[in-house]
């Protein structure tokens, strides 16, 4: 009988020092995963901010281009 008990408490053991170090691997590995994404957020810009850049450029080209074309009117 303590031959089967000192055999379980082994087995409990190891199954239980498995799951600790597993459960603190995934804690690792989501902290990381929590850096990459602020990294990623604080590198790269969204969509939207594309876009109303974009805007921006084209509004000044419009404008640059309605400024050619009355100076191309005041010279003919």
């Amino acid at each position: 009988m303590e031959i089967w008990s000192a055999g379980l408490t082994f087995v409990l053991g190891l199954v239980g020092w498995i799951v600790r170090s597993h459960t603190a691997e995934v804690q690792r590995l989501s902290i990381l995963l929590n850096k990459t994404r602020e990294e990623v957020a604080r590198d790269y810009v969204t969509k939207t901010e594309v876009h109303a850049d974009i805007n921006r450029v084209l509004d000044r080209l419009e404008r640059l281009d309605e400024k050619l074309d009355r100076l191309m009117e005041v010279k003919k």
